[in-house]
């Protein structure tokens, strides 16, 4: 059986063979943010593979993260496509740029869109039903181990757990940890996982650990967005109890990318994985120490049936000859 490692390799190595010789005709220069998290980077590389084979394009890579990608697009018009821009970070700089019609939003990159939530291991869901909702978490907390996983200081997940602790009255039912990393909460995760103990506490997706370690998002209520963003405030006098929203997160083009490039604006609207992919692929790099591009590689090698409803036909052919 082939190694996914080395498969992943030999393909990158007969794709930059055949970039280097391509006979088709090329769409031109692209543009594309290579964030500063993992996701991201393998959405950009899978992206790159996509349109340097199938399309011809020559493919230029920009470091950049939220912030900066937004003010770039402001500035100077570039890049041309950001392959993973959360709304909820990019804020009215973005929307600006939007409605001014300097850019235009292709796709949701992830289905359903980024999630944040409350979560216990799946094994302990299964053996007790009643534990997928908040309700039945307090009416038994010692089966959760008797422990909420909280987010660190400093994070804006801090800020609108303490305030649905507040609103359940948690404090009196359970003890609320607070860890003082993100490593120490993964690796709390991990630990439960080790022993199959409870676990019970916050977490986000995608992630490499929710591709590892199979966990169930709990029930904490209905989705209010009103009482969702006046949790997001730490002087919240009166918080109240709303489930996280999935948070929308976007490809976007520059207005002059789609007009100049269709077919490459066409396939980055067909772009967009499944939360539950992402985490699998993640956890794939990270156990295998895997960079971004091995990663795309792997992603394009074991979802044929994905990627070929993305591209159009002529691409299509192209790939299916080098991804096999």
């Amino acid at each position: 059986m082939n190694n996914p490692m080395n498969l992943a390799r030999s393909v990158i190595a007969v794709a930059a063979m055949t970039s280097a010789s391509a006979a088709w005709a090329e769409c031109g220069e692209v543009s594309l943010t290579e964030m500063n998290w993992p996701s991201s980077q393998i959405i950009t590389h899978t992206a790159k593979f996509l349109m340097e084979q199938g399309y011809g394009c020559t493919v230029e890579l920009v470091p950049s993260a939220t912030v900066t990608s937004v003010a770039s697009l402001a500035e100077n018009g570039e890049p041309d496509i950001v392959t993973e821009l959360w709304l909820n970070s990019a804020g009215e700089a973005y929307l600006k740029l939007e409605a001014e019609g300097k850019v235009e939003r292709l796709a949701e990159v992830f289905n359903p869109g980024g999630l944040e939530g409350w979560w216990i291991p799946t094994y302990l869901a299964e053996a007790n039903p009643e534990l997928t909702t908040v309700a039945g978490i307090l009416a038994n907390p010692d089966l959760v181990g008797g422990r909420f996983n909280n987010c660190p200081v400093g994070w804006g997940c801090r800020i609108v757990n303490d305030n649905l602790i507040t609103a359940l009255g948690m404090r009196d039912k359970m003890e609320i940890f607070d860890h003082g990393s993100g490593e120490t909460l993964a690796t709390s995760i991990a630990a439960a996982y080790e022993d199959k103990t409870p676990w019970f506490g916050y977490y986000w997706a995608p992630t490499a650990v929710l591709g590892k370690y199979p966990m169930t998002q709990i029930s904490i209520g209905d989705i209010d967005m009103d009482v969702h963003l006046a949790n997001q405030s730490a002087e919240n006098a009166n918080p109240g109890v709303s489930d996280f929203p999935p948070a929308p997160v976007l490809t976007v083009a520059t207005s002059a990318l789609t007009e100049r490039a269709p077919d490459v604006a066409d396939l980055m609207r067909n772009v967009s994985f499944d939360i539950e992919v992402m985490n699998a692929v993640l956890a794939w790099k990270d156990d295998n120490g895997a960079s971004a591009e091995e990663a795309a590689v792997y992603f394009l090698s074991n979802n044929s049936d994905v990627w070929a409803g993305w591209v159009n036909d002529a691409a299509r052919e192209k790939l299916a000859a080098l991804i096999k």
